[in-house]
């Protein structure tokens, strides 16, 4: 009976440990992700409205970036 809970014990913290790996390097990995592809700007949006042939206000602007923001 003793080896069970042994076993137990070190299957428990293997688990925990594995765990706690992961999300460090899961943590990592979203922020080199953010780093490389930051989220949309204003800047961005103008240049998309640019793109599109328009000239956006700030009104605009502001509008698109809080749509933005509310389908995170």
């Amino acid at each position: 009976m003793q080896e069970f809970f042994k076993s137990l014990l070190w299957f428990v913290l293997g688990g925990a440990l594995g765990g706690l790996i992961g999300w460090f390097i899961g943590k990592r990995y979203v922020e080199k992700n953010l780093e490389k592809n930051p989220p949309i700007n204003e800047k961005m949006i103008r240049a998309m409205y640019k793109q599109m042939g328009r000239t956006p206000s700030e009104a605009q602007i502001r509008q698109t970036m809080k749509q933005m923001n509310l389908n995170k």
